[in-house]
């Protein structure tokens, strides 16, 4: 197994951080309008969100965000950097979904290898690293009022719990490297957008009708 601290885990959650930080500040600029202020905080309520919670539910205290200055620079630097970037791309949802894909993807992984790192099973290890995953995307929505996209649309758990999974795979045989980690994160991703390329969900309850058809009739 790898420590948390090897220079690969960094890097994987630092990208994590900074892809989650520039789609939370552009879904605050795009959805909730928010002024400054607004964009920079719901961008790092964003990026740090799922790792606080792993670090909370591993006992990783304090949390690897209030640890490390870098983690708060690297959130901090990339709501700024949407901030201003943020009329450019006002208008665009593409940017806003592939930077949740990557976040959830480079979570999923980090969170998984880090809970195997503490000690959990491999299956307790994936459920962590799907937790991470979707952790900072299900705050942001919740902040901005919205039900958080991993109980509404398109495949976003499945995606994270199938790369946190890969990841553990990839530990557990000692195979885990860079080439193992782009390829969990590459599969959670595609799946990830696949799903939203062609509106794929999760099963739902037979009869089920989306709200909208409920509000037509």
């Amino acid at each position: 197994m790898i420590p948390q601290t090897t220079p690969l885990f960094l890097a994987l959650d630092l990208t994590g951080t900074f892809a989650f930080a520039l789609n939370g500040a552009f879904t605050a600029i795009r959805a909730a309008r928010l002024d400054i202020i607004g964009v920079v905080a719901l961008g790092m309520i964003t990026a740090m969100g799922g790792g606080i919670i792993r670090d909370i539910l591993i006992d990783s205290l304090p949390p690897a965000t209030f640890s490390d200055w870098r983690y708060l620079a690297v959130a901090a630097g990339g709501s700024l950097l949407a901030f201003f970037l943020g009329p450019r791309l006002d208008r665009l949802s593409g940017p806003i979904i592939a930077l949740d894909a990557a976040g959830l993807s480079l979570f999923a992984i980090t969170g998984a290898t880090k809970a195997l790192q503490f000690g959990l099973g491999p299956a307790q290890a994936a459920i962590l690293g799907a937790v991470t995953g979707v952790g900072g995307g299900t705050i942001r929505d919740m902040v901005t009022q919205r039900v958080p996209t991993v109980m509404r649309s398109e495949l976003y758990a499945i995606p994270a719990l199938l790369g946190a999974t890969l990841s553990v795979i990839a530990v557990s045989v000692g195979a885990y490297g860079l080439p193992a980690a782009l390829a969990a994160a590459g599969t959670c991703f595609a799946l990830r957008m696949v799903g939203v390329r062609y509106d794929l969900n999760a099963p739902r309850p037979r009869g089920h009708r989306d709200q909208d058809d409920v509000s037509a009739d």
